[in-house]
């Protein structure tokens, strides 16, 4: 599996160590690192960028371990935390009919997503994020407009910039007018994670974006 870098992303996975990332208390990364590899270490906890970003473009590849005898969320359970605090959930759902909100690709327990993209277990699979932080007024406390979220699981449209009104169970915090990480979470399955990249994106309403 290959991906076209942009020019100019943020790096956040070398490849090589876990120096860019963290426990949630701040501690060292315990999980371990080989073949430019990243890999959950059971009960190590979760990991965490030490960059934070507002709206960005997000890539991250995804390997699931085979475990046949495992069901529902027992199997390959991990998860991908946009600023720390909404989940896509990561899970062995190939071949499902029909996902729910708690299966892969699924934004947790909020919107399932469209249609199943999923790939057996062992083969390398591939998140694009493109996530739109809250919205808020001038005096910062009242919200104007909830985080939305566009996923492309393997190639495929399965979110198509859907509204989440607020964190997901297990969030960093609920500090939505900050910026956040990316947490990866240590559900105790060992998923595998690789080339993991991001783009941070002008607000909507920028300079960038007034038709000229």
């Amino acid at each position: 599996m290959s991906a076209i870098r942009p020019e100019q992303p943020k790096e956040l996975f070398n490849g090589t160590n876990l120096d860019n990332w963290r426990t949630r208390d701040g501690n060292a990364a315990g999980w371990t690192v080989e073949d430019g590899i990243m890999t959950v270490k059971k009960g190590t906890g979760d990991v965490v960028t030490q960059e934070t970003f507002r709206d960005a473009q997000i890539h991250i590849e995804f390997r699931l371990p085979d475990m046949p005898e495992a069901t529902g969320q027992a199997k390959g359970n991990s998860g991908v935390y946009i600023q720390g605090r909404y989940e896509i959930q990561v899970l062995d759902s190939y071949g499902f009919n029909i996902p729910g909100k708690g299966d892969c690709g699924g934004v947790y327990d909020v919107h399932a997503p469209l249609l199943n993209a999923c790939k057996p277990a062992m083969e390398w699979q591939s998140y694009d994020i493109v996530f739109r932080s809250p919205r808020f007024d001038q005096s910062g406390h009242e919200i104007h407009d909830h985080a939305r979220i566009t996923l492309i699981q393997n190639g495929i449209v399965i979110q198509n910039n859907v509204q989440v009104t607020g964190p997901t169970g297990g969030a960093m915090d609920h500090k939505l007018n900050d910026p956040g990480p990316l947490l990866l979470q240590d559900h105790g399955d060992l998923v595998s994670y690789r080339n993991i990249w991001a783009i941070e994106l002008p607000p909507i309403g920028s300079d960038a974006y007034e038709p000229r």
